[in-house]
């Protein structure tokens, strides 16, 4: 739980709030984090598959989704051979869908939308 607010702006995090925040960025401040969840907001997929996608070898990616379900982000599901990966926390993938709404395709900062007018 945040402080309450003040007057002169938001509520200030808490220290485990920032600890958490700050682990969750460092997640996913990996490019190959960042894609592997990127691709499971769209279902859950398959070390096999992830790998393929993003173009890293298996235990590379396995490393990588280790690393995500420690931190919460993904989980894990077995269904007889193999076990499936989903995005846990639809937080997270909130944050993913406006980080890239933020940076243009070529990796430079998208133009920030049109103001909307208040009278309208």
């Amino acid at each position: 739980m945040s402080t309450p607010a003040s007057p002169d702006g938001p509520a200030a995090p808490t220290p485990p709030q920032l600890a958490a925040a700050a682990n969750t960025f460092a997640m996913l401040a990996s490019p190959a984090r960042l894609h592997l969840v990127t691709l499971m907001s769209g279902g859950r997929f398959d070390v096999g598959t992830l790998a393929e996608k993003v173009g890293l070898s298996l235990p590379t990616t396995s490393q990588h989704l280790s690393k995500l379900r420690l931190a919460g982000i993904v989980s894990a599901r077995r269904a007889g051979r193999h076990s499936y990966y989903t995005v846990e926390d639809p937080h997270v993938l909130s944050l993913v869908e406006q980080i890239f709404e933020h940076i243009a395709p070529d990796g430079s900062l998208a133009p920030d939308p049109p103001a909307k007018d208040p009278h309208a």
